[in-house]
């Protein structure tokens, strides 16, 4: 009897397509704005010199880019989605910073080889659905002894273990792995082995400050895409255990004692030295 194995190879361009259309979806902007801190601690622990040529891909609505570009850097903002860029454009010309921005697929950026002296992500290039081209494209846009910077959700994570929940209730796609790989160190040791000179990982917490947990899955649900399409994709019955669950996670990692929510995320701050 002959065996036939099959291998479907991962269409990447159509999860893209799919996870554009989440990210466009609600309006990441206003939960992106409160994670501003995390831009302006990376910016501080990179410390380029001003006048430096930075990158800041899946910049979403451009907390790096602002960090960066406050410290009087030549800063180049990335995503793919246009709206978020629309966003991250109207808070730098508020501020009066001169950004150049441009809708950019993290796996394939439009620049040439060995162009910034920084390659940066908060939060961003992490989602990718092609990690390993993704995180080639990053070393390849960096110059020679230039840095790339990163802020990451690590996998135990309260943020880690809430796409867990969401891939629990509605299947992830398939031949894509998870996002918090990312902030995992063996991982990003054996992915940017050959092309770093140095890699520093530093474990830092962002805390999610809400009115209430049922204030936090609210402006999740309606905001933050993934969430939002999660809600989506199921029926009542399945909203509400979804709710269940991640009302349960959140009291796992809440340390707030009167009725509000103040969740410490755990994070990977990444600092990878190009060889």
């Amino acid at each position: 009897m002959n065996i036939h194995n099959t291998i479907i190879e991962t269409d990447f361009e159509a999860i893209k397509s799919r996870q554009n259309a989440a990210w466009a979806s609600g309006n990441y902007a206003v939960v992106g704005t409160t994670l501003q801190i995390v831009g302006e601690t990376l910016a501080e622990t990179m410390d380029n010199k001003a006048g430096a040529e930075v990158l800041d891909v899946a910049a979403g609505n451009g907390n790096a880019t602002l960090a960066f570009a406050r410290r009087w850097h030549n800063v180049t903002s990335t995503d793919y989605v246009a709206s978020l860029l629309e966003s991250g454009k109207v808070r730098a010309t508020a501020e009066g910073h001169d950004v150049d921005f441009k809708v950019a697929d993290a796996e394939a950026l439009p620049f040439d080889d060995n162009s910034y002296d920084a390659v940066v992500s908060t939060f961003g290039v992490m989602f990718t659905p092609n990690q390993e081209q993704a995180a080639r494209e990053l070393v390849r846009v960096c110059k020679r002894r230039g840095q790339i910077g990163m802020a990451n959700w690590t996998p135990a994570s309260f943020i880690g273990r809430l796409f867990k929940t969401l891939g629990r209730h509605v299947e992830p796609p398939a031949g894509v792995q998870s996002p918090a790989l990312w902030g995992d160190q063996a991982w990003l040791d054996e992915t940017f082995a050959t092309t770093a000179s140095t890699i520093r990982f530093t474990k830092r917490h962002f805390n999610f400050r809400y009115r209430s947990p049922a204030h936090f899955i609210d402006v999740f649900r309606a905001l933050y895409g993934p969430v939002h399409k999660a809600f989506l994709a199921l029926d009542a019955n399945g909203q509400a255990a979804l709710e269940a669950d991640i009302l349960s996670l959140i009291a796992e990692f809440n340390i707030a004692t009167d009725g509000s929510m103040n969740a410490p995320a755990e994070y990977a701050e990444i600092i990878i030295t190009k060889a």
